[in-house]
């Protein structure tokens, strides 16, 4: 059953990003997140509803009943939510979100050297393709 009041916006692209959400799919067993890429319609409608520049993948987005939250945040808020030991991540909020941010911005800026980028948004094998919002 897919879930549209709990979904991560990801540069699609990106093999980080398509890496994290891999990452997410093995270890959310209740299928509580779903998924769609920036470059999606869905993905920019929902930037758009928010105010959000539609061009700026610089950024996860995790929306979560109506409420979205953006770099560090998002991926604290995403790590709480998949429970078992990743949510004791979730203590890293103390750190102040200017310096999270900081740590974040550097890495989201070099990530295609760093890990690469697709020449298009991956295609959900048929196994996951339904906790996808395409």
């Amino acid at each position: 059953m897919m879930r549209t009041d709990q979904f991560v916006i990801f540069d699609g692209v990106c093999n980080l990003c398509n890496s994290t959400v891999q990452f997410i799919i093995n270890r959310d067993r209740k299928k509580r997140f779903s998924f769609t890429p920036f470059q999606s319609n869905i993905g920019q409608d929902v930037l758009k509803q928010f105010g959000l520049p539609a061009t700026n993948q610089l950024t996860v987005v995790y929306v979560k009943k109506g409420v979205p939250y953006m770099k560090s945040k998002a991926v604290l808020k995403i790590l709480r939510d998949l429970g078992r030991c990743w949510n004791l991540l979730y203590a890293l909020i103390i750190i102040p979100s200017f310096i999270r941010d900081l740590v974040y911005d550097i890495i989201a800026k070099s990530r295609y050297r760093l890990f690469g980028k697709r020449d298009s948004c991956m295609v959900p094998t048929p196994e996951i393709m339904d906790r996808f919002l395409l």
